[in-house]
């Protein structure tokens, strides 16, 4: 450690929302020149920490102090000022702005009042080659990836002169290169003496950037550790309170067999389909009862290709069938109306409606395929939600809590839910285990691929591709906006094999030769 005194300690920490005990008795230390590790599952009340540090939330007991002296923030600009800069798992950041305008507003350089346009690009410049990006930063931040989104976030973080940088799933949407530009920044960062939270469930990471770390479960801490000191089968016994076992028995149930899936009658055929500009001409057929999964790196166009499937964007080539009849995809609606959902990424701004309830969430897509003139009656609500909040397992288990106060991962079980709820023929889910804890993860693993037994077509999205390979019968590889090769997951299909296809842009062999 760089200093003996903690720069951050909060004692006694206690936060309630209406039916909900988010934060029980919490402490939390963190010292100048550290890497420090905030563990637990989905709802075990790692975000309503940061939340209720930052000033989002008010405390409910307990006291914070900064660098010696007690703290109270109303909210997040205080906290900031105060020197604890936060990235938010979900990009919190302006995309109808460029790129520059994000990284500098509220502190635009200024020179009697009036902005220095040319000076604040030359900045951002400067300040993303620190993080190995190379950016139009005058570009609209929107026309970047999330991916991209969130470098954007994490260097405007890095460039506020901060005591505490708290980063809340940093990397859920980067691959690994993108992961290792960002180690080396936290490594110089925490060399230079600042502190730093890391937020991930993504456990290999936390075992090579962090220093120590501290369990939640269920609102309260379990304990405090040396990284070194905790091997991981004892951190996710503490995390979830099961063994180990349990959830690679988990695992291991329901992989798929490409060579023992009889494929029923194609669900959506896509002949020639493209968008200038987003992804070039493909074909893809996915059958009943087919897991398909999307593999490529980020901004490969997996998201694209989705989105044409679900007319969230109009191509302008190719043509679509349904069940083997010709149809025109007008949009969305077309799409729903042959039986496709679609679960985004991108839960903030394509997903749950935060003001609303867990119930009122869950309900929506069904709702308005009824029409608002038909509601569902009450009592189907009830059966339909409690249903999937316990095959889910949504924490908290009650649909009347609002959205907002949830978890970013239990955020993403209920848009999970929302289609679900729908019975379709096609199920496309981007990203569904992002930001996700192991067990968590585990159980949605299983629950697609039970949905795949039982006849649903899914597509599947993820940027892991170990878990593309665990849960695809047939996986279609892209690079550069480009559907490169379609494999069926068969012995001689790995992760290697995968990343070799990705690099020569063609399909490769076996034994690594071009096909």
């Amino acid at each position: 450690m760089a200093e003996h005194e903690p720069i951050l300690e909060m004692t006694g920490v206690g936060k309630v929302f209406p039916g909900v005990v988010a934060l029980a008795d919490v402490d939390f230390r963190l010292y100048p020149g550290e890497v420090h590790a905030l563990m637990g599952e989905n709802g075990a009340g790692k975000s309503t920490l940061i939340k209720v540090l930052t000033g989002v939330y008010d405390i409910d007991a307990g006291s914070i102090e900064l660098a010696g002296e007690g703290v109270r923030f109303t909210g997040p600009l205080q906290a900031q000022r105060a020197g604890i800069s936060t990235v938010y798992q979900e990009v919190n950041l302006c995309p109808n702005l460029s790129v520059a305008e994000n990284i500098f507003i509220g502190r635009e350089p200024r020179r009697f009042g009036v902005i220095q346009w040319r000076q604040m690009r030359r900045r951002s410049v400067d300040l993303l080659r620190t993080l190995e990006l190379d950016l139009d930063v005058g570009a609209l931040l929107g026309s970047y990836s999330i991916a991209i989104q969130q470098m954007v976030a994490i260097a405007r973080a890095v460039d506020i002169s901060a005591k505490v940088l708290i980063l809340d799933e940093p990397t859920s949407s980067l691959d690994t290169s993108e992961v290792e530009q960002l180690f080396r920044v936290m490594r110089r960062l925490k060399s230079e003496g600042l502190a730093i939270v890391f937020v991930s469930h993504f456990l290999d990471q936390v075992y090579e950037i962090a220093d120590r770390m501290t369990v939640l479960r269920n609102g309260r801490r379990v304990g405090e550790y040396p990284v070194a000191d905790l091997p991981q089968a004892q951190l996710i016994s503490a995390m979830i309170g099961k063994e180990l076992a349990v959830l690679e028995e988990l695992e291991e149930q329901d992989k798929p067999s490409a060579a023992a899936l009889e494929r029923g009658e194609p669900v959506i055929t896509a002949e020639g389909v493209g968008r200038t500009g987003a992804i070039e001409p493909f074909s893809l057929t996915i059958h009943r009862g087919e897991v398909v999964g999307l593999a490529g790196l980020l901004g490969s166009g997996r998201t694209e290709l989705a989105r044409l499937l679900f007319g969230a964007d109009r191509a302008d080539a190719g043509t679509f069938a349904f069940g083997g009849k010709p149809v025109t995809m007008r949009g969305p609606r077309t799409a729903m109306d042959h039986g496709v959902a679609f679960s985004s990424e991108n839960r903030r701004t394509e997903g749950v409606v935060g003001e609303l309830t867990v119930r009122e969430n869950i309900i929506l897509a069904m709702q308005a395929s009824r029409g608002w003139t038909r509601p569902i009656p009450r009592a189907r609500q009830d059966e339909l939600v409690d249903k999937y909040i316990e095959a889910l397992d949504i924490r908290p288990a009650n649909p009347d809590v609002e959205v907002r106060n949830l978890s970013g991962g239990n955020q993403q079980k209920v848009m999970l839910a929302r289609w679900l709820i729908t019975e379709p023929r096609l199920l496309i889910v981007d990203e569904p285990t992002r930001g996700i804890d192991v067990g968590a993860k585990a159980e949605i693993q299983r629950l697609l691929a039970q949905l795949s037994g039982d006849g649903m077509a899914v597509l599947f999205i993820s940027a892991e591709l170990e878990e593309v390979l665990r849960l695809s019968h047939k996986i279609a590889v892209l690079r550069d906006h480009r559907l490169v090769d379609e494999l069926d997951n068969t012995d001689d299909v790995d992760v290697d094999r995968i990343l070799a296809t990705i690099a020569s842009g063609e399909a490769v062999a076996p034994n690594g030769a071009e096909a």
